[in-house]
């Protein structure tokens, strides 16, 4: 654990904070909105606007985060302002003042994200990032089986009280914001003295010429997994239309999310051993039988829970992997607007491929949207193998 230092330490505790938080309102979320008014189509607009802005905004702050040199302030008010978002939610009932509470959680998460990998990748070299970030996925996740489990207690002897739900979560979202006054800003090279052009909301579009061509190469190969890895929420439905029952499907989830966390740091550390290309093309073929085996699974939960199982591995052999793979090919001043680019389009793809996997459940069942991916996967695992290089690379000056 030496390679984890205090910083990457606290930037876990707060991930892990944020998203106790975050997911302790997920399973009561559609629940609260239909209580107050929102129809179907009006929360797929919110979270699509939603996500949009986050999205969108990743790019810029990442981009500004690398002209400033600086981390820290963007890391504090981003995690501010999804904090503050929490209780908004339960004291607004419009559809309006809905709208500015979830946009003001997506968009707190724009402002931080570049400057917080940035950091994770400034505390680390390119023999350590898979475990560095891995650990930050490991914390980050935890928050996800904490926060449902809270949820379903506290419902459990509260039932429907989903209101007082938003406030609870105001608790850990300040001490999340309250965690990021112990970070401490270290020098960081800008990327110019005087930068080049004004910068504007779309400026970090720019980022996408004068990036390295291994950046272009893995960041296509990403964005197009992105393209066919829809929403978990059709794993769950899956699992619903299967018989499943409603404690059984929560309960899957929350499996899911534990086995994430315990595989995310050991999987960080053996990609950096034997490379993160390997580990990464281990997971999306994982990835690939999961999304097979959804295809073909009846209604037994013993499958289910191999599949969830599977899942959770694929999902540690990913994520935190492709943000360190990503860090080892640019220079350390131009981290934030490369991984801001990157998960800024992530966002966007992410909400074509849940459009594009609803349009083929509705119209050719849910059987042909696995098949489909699963297909899909297998050829993007190709991809990887034979046109992406290793995601080893010589240290670089952070």
């Amino acid at each position: 654990m030496s390679k984890i230092t205090r910083t990457v330490m606290l930037l876990g505790m707060v991930s892990l904070f944020t998203d106790m938080a975050s997911e302790m309102l997920y399973p009561v979320m559609p629940l609260y909105l239909r209580e107050i008014g929102f129809s179907v189509l009006l929360i797929g607009v919110l979270e699509g606007l939603a996500e949009a802005s986050a999205g969108l905004s990743k790019g810029y702050f990442g981009e500004r985060s690398d002209r400033l040199g600086r981390r820290v302030p963007f890391v504090r008010f981003g995690y501010a302002l999804s904090a503050v978002s929490k209780p908004l939610m339960g004291l607004f009932r419009h559809p309006a003042g809905i709208f500015l509470a979830r946009t003001m959680d997506r968009f707190g998460k724009g402002v931080r994200t570049g400057a917080r990998d940035a950091i994770l990748s400034a505390e680390s070299t390119s023999l350590t990032r898979g475990a560095v970030f891995g650990f930050h996925r490991a914390m980050d996740t935890l928050g996800a089986v904490l926060g449902p489990s809270l949820a379903l207690l506290y419902l459990y002897f509260y039932p429907k009280d989903y209101v007082n739900l938003f406030f609870i979560a105001f608790l850990p979202g300040l001490l999340a914001v309250g965690s990021t006054f112990l970070l401490k800003e270290k020098t960081h090279p800008r990327v110019s003295a005087k930068p080049r052009g004004s910068l504007h909301f779309f400026s970090f579009l720019a980022y996408w010429k004068k990036s390295p061509a291994a950046y272009r190469k893995l960041v296509a190969g990403l964005l197009l997994f992105t393209l066919i890895n829809s929403s978990d929420m059709f794993l769950i439905l899956k699992s619903k239309d299967a018989g499943l029952g409603d404690t059984e499907v929560v309960g899957l989830y929350i499996f899911y999310n534990l086995v994430y966390a315990l595989f995310a740091f050991p999987l960080g550390s053996l990609a950096d051993r034997v490379g993160l290309k390997r580990v990464f093309a281990g997971g999306l073929l994982l990835y690939s039988g999961v999304y097979l085996g959804m295809a073909l699974a009846g209604a037994r939960l013993s499958v289910y829970l191999l599949l969830f199982l599977l899942y959770g591995i694929f999902a540690a052999a990913s994520e935190g992997i492709s943000k360190a793979w990503i860090s080892n090919l640019v220079k350390g001043e131009e981290t934030a607007t490369a991984i801001g680019f990157y998960t800024g389009f992530q966002s966007l793809f992410a909400l074509a491929a849940s459009a594009l996997a609803g349009l083929l459940w509705y119209r050719f069942g849910s059987a042909a949207l696995f098949f489909v991916t699963a297909f899909a996967a297998m050829l993007l695992l190709l991809y990887f193998i034979f046109f992406i290089r290793s995601g080893a690379a010589p240290e670089k000056p952070a």
